[in-house]
Formats: structure tokens, C-alpha cells, sequence
């Protein structure tokens, strides 16, 4: 990324608007910003001017609003300029921006750079950083509120916490390596093991917030799948609030997947409905059968739907078989939800005995919906609270994870009769480096670049 350069870019979403955003961002920006308008401008004030190109002629007028280093988003001076937003209209002012800047090196920006150099001027962290685009990404009001809070620093703010607690502890265990034969007295007198336990409650618990806010920021892929005619397209059209696959009475009307996303208690489910799991010699059906077992593959919760009642062994045994294939073909932990669908039509009371009682519904009528609908957040451990939910990322629960297993083993160096000062210390040094590249500080310039890359243009 060209991170010494003043770059331009569309700041708001293709298409028409009433109003579209160019920003610009690079040190000494203020020559280049009053020569677009031949008047100087003050710091945070917004002003009503006319852009022309070369030739004199009005391309728009707008408003032009500078922000000078470093009290900007970026941390550099910020020309910022709210246009009429017509894509044709937005393509001029960037184009008379570049002929004007062409001597100061301004170039478009790449993805992501404008919060890469707020983070690198250390107007935000991360952490922060990756809030900005899940906060753009965001598919529910949770998960909107989630990433606001997360673009505030609460997030940043309970891991730095923690990073200044393993600290501590490192300055008490390295400052008594020198005094090997006072180890075990140390260990006493500064409550050191005590004091590790309290950072690893306070670890477990961000963890489990972390997980919780991963489901809040990708929501769960949910796939329906069973045999031909057990009620698939049915439930997801229950769940769905509307038609949005075919209902047939003949088996294999679904011949591919048919995705539908909604919420279930604030919580994003992507539901795809897959064509009946079964031998067929019909090739676009097999084709559709193939894409089944894929979402399956892929999934973080599959609802095996079975009708009631198989009608005969040779059919008991075929949904047995099937039931075990799919538990073979399923990613590790991934939970599998056996509801009976057609309660309706079997006339039988729902059984209740045992700890986990069959789960009877009818996608018809509804019946039985509600309770499946909870069924679904207890088994993607959703916890149930979205008060003062974070949003999280994949990479922030491996680096939570990886932190952890350090704490455990630097317990162990500490336990009884096992006391190991140095590979104490050195453990507690790998967790606080897990926990730093949550929020940036010790994270590879390659891993660095990936992140910002998959940020929007102009952000």
C-alpha cells in the first residue's frame, strides 16, 4: 500500500444517492484542497462551493469540509467532500481531484487503507479497525450494536486489561529468577498462582463473549436435511415467514439448495434447504444431491428432519443409514438436531420420557415452531444475552484459544512440587503475545495486509 502518498477514494456504496462521499487523505493536504476550490478553508467547517474542471465550467456544487492532522479519522489531513451522488457525477470530481493532485502523488486508494493508516497513527487499534467493517456487515440490530461497541474500544479495552495483568505477573516472576532457591516462597508471598487464576476466569470469560459475538458477526449456517419428502421446503418457509421455496406432494421437488437468511432471536441464520438425501438416477437431481452433502460439509448446525413413523423396517433402516452418513460427513462439533416433522398428520401424543425427548413439529401448522426455534440457539451455544455483546472474529477466538493453553501450562510450571520459574514466565510471555495481536501490537506486516485488503474501497 502506498502509505506515504495522499489517496482519494469513493467513500460511499455504488449506485444512486442523494448524496455520495469522496474522501482524501495524505499529510500537507491543504494546498492541493484550496486549489480545488481557489479558497482556503478552515478545519471543521463545512462550506458550500463550486467544483470546476479545467476549462471553468461547473462540474457540481457541494460541500467541502477539511479536517487538519492529526484530529482526523486517519490521523493525516482529510479533505472530505459530500457531492450529489450520481455515479457519472462522483467519476468527474474524483477525475478533477486526480488532474489537481497528479503533482502531490495522490493516488486511489486501495481497500481498507484509510482505516489501515488510522490504525498506523494509532488513532485506532485492530481490533477497532476490524469493528469499522463488521459494523458496515453487520445482519442484525445485535450484531450492529455489537460492532459499535467493539468500534469504541470495549472490546480492546478488556483485552489490554488483561495484557497489563499478565504483565504484572511477569515483572514479579522474572524479577525472582535470579533467586532460584526462593521460588517457592515467592510463589506464596506474591499469591502468584491466586493472581492466575483471577487472569484465566477473566480469559474464560471473554472467550465465551468472543464465541458469542462470532455468532452475532456471521451469523449460522443452518442446513435442513433428510429424506425426499419429510417437510424440508415446508419448515424453511415456516421459519422463513414466507414462500420462498416449492411445496410439492412429490418427492424431489427440491433439486438444489435454497438458501434463506433470517434471525432467530436477534441471532443471523443462513437456512439452506437441500434436495432429499437419496439414490437417483435423475442427473440434475444428483447434481443437487452432491450440493446437499457440500452444506452439509460446510454447515454449523444440520436439522435432520425425519416424517413420523417409518412405515415399514427396509424404510426405518434406510433413515438409520442416513442418519449415520450424515454424521460422518459432518465438520467436528457440529451439532445435529433431530426434529419429526408432520405432527399433525400422525395423531400421536408427543412423547416426553428421557433427558432429550424427540422434538415434534408441524411446519403446516406451526405447532411445535417456537420450541424449535430455541432448540436451534441452544445448540450453537448461543447464550441467550445480547446485553453488552461484542463482535468477534475467527481470528480472535484462535488467538483467545491459543492464550488460554499458555495460561494452563504456565499453571502447570507453577503447580506443586512442579515449580519452574523460567518456563512459568515463558508461557505467560506467549499468552500476552496472543493477546497482542488481537489488537495489533504484535501481529506480521503479511497478516496485517490480508485483514485491511478485505475492508471496503474508501474505508
Amino acid at each position: 500500500m502506498t502509505r506515504k502518498l495522499p489517496i482519494i477514494a469513493v467513500a460511499t456504496a455504488p449506485g444512486k444517492a442523494g448524496v455520495g462521499v469522496i474522501r482524501i487523505s495524505g499529510p500537507q493536504l491543504l494546498p492541493m484542497a484550496e486549489a480545488l476550490f481557489q479558497k482556503s478553508l478552515a478545519p471543521r467547517q463545512a462550506n458550500l462551493l463550486t467544483l470546476r474542471d479545467a476549462q471553468g465550467a461547473s462540474i457540481d456544487q457541494l460541500i467541502a469540509i477539511y479536517f487538519a492532522a492529526p484530529a482526523s479519522f486517519t490521523g493525516e489531513d482529510v479533505l472530505e467532500l459530500q457531492c450529489h451522488g450520481g455515479p457519472q457525477l462522483l467519476e468527474l470530481v474524483m477525475k478533477r481531484c486526480l488532474e489537481l493532485g497528479k503533482d502531490r502523488g495522490l493516488v486511489i486508494a486501495e481497500p481498507g487503507e484509510f482505516s489501515l493508516r488510522a490504525y498506523l497513527n494509532n488513532k485506532i487499534d485492530l481490533a477497532q479497525a476490524e469493528a469499522i467493517a463488521d459494523l458496515i456487515d453487520a445482519q442484525s440490530e445485535a450484531a450492529v450494536r455489537g460492532a459499535a461497541r467493539s468500534l469504541q474500544g470495549a472490546f480492546s479495552n478488556d483485552i489490554n486489561s488483561l495484557i497489563e495483568e499478565i504483565t504484572q505477573l511477569r515483572i514479579l516472576v522474572e524479577s525472582t529468577l535470579d533467586f532460584p532457591e526462593e521460588e517457592i516462597e515467592f510463589l506464596e508471598n506474591a499469591q502468584a498462582r491466586e493472581r492466575l487464576g483471577t487472569v484465566m476466569k477473566k480469559l474464560r470469560a471473554l472467550r465465551e463473549g468472543a464465541k458469542q459475538g462470532k455468532i452475532l458477526r456471521d451469523g449460522i449456517q443452518l442446513v435442513l436435511a433428510g429424506a425426499p419428502n419429510v417437510g424440508k421446503s415446508s419448515l424453511l418457509n415456516r421459519l422463513a415467514g414466507e414462500e420462498v421455496a416449492i411445496v410439492t406432494p412429490i418427492a424431489g421437488t427440491t433439486r438444489d439448495r435454497v438458501k434463506e437468511s433470517i434471525t432467530i432471536g436477534g441471532v443471523p441464520m443462513h437456512i439452506i434447504d437441500t434436495a432429499g438425501l437419496r439414490e437417483t438416477s435423475d442427473l440434475v437431481e444428483a447434481k443437487g444431491i452432491e450440493r446437499s452433502w457440500e452444506a452439509i460439509r460446510a454447515a454449523d448446525l444440520v436439522i435432520f428432519l425425519q416424517a413420523p413413523g417409518a412405515s415399514d423396517v427396509a424404510q426405518a433402516t434406510e433413515v438409520s443409514e442416513l442418519k449415520t452418513q450424515i454424521l460422518k460427513t459432518l465438520p467436528s462439533k457440529c451439532p445435529v438436531l433431530e426434529v419429526n416433522n408432520k405432527s399433525d398428520l400422525s395423531g400421536l401424543p408427543i412423547p416426553s420420557q428421557g433427558k432429550n425427548p424427540p422434538l415434534f413439529i408441524s411446519a403446516k401448522t406451526g405447532d411445535g415452531i417456537e420450541t424449535l426455534k430455541q432448540k436451534i440457539l441452544e445448540s450453537v451455544g448461543w447464550g441467550g444475552s445480547q446485553e453488552g455483546a461484542i463482535v468477534a472474529r475467527r481470528r480472535h477466538l484462535d488467538c483467545l484459544d491459543r492464550a488460554a493453553n499458555h495460561l494452563e501450562k504456565s499453571q502447570q510450571f507453577a503447580a506443586d512440587g512442579n515449580i519452574s520459574l523460567e518456563l512459568f514466565a515463558e508461557e505467560l510471555r506467549l499468552a500476552q503475545d496472543q493477546l497482542g495481536q488481537i489488537t495489533g501490537k504484535l501481529l506480521p506486516d503479511d497478516l496485517l495486509g490480508k485483514i485491511f485488503s478485505q475492508f471496503c474501497i474508501g474505508k
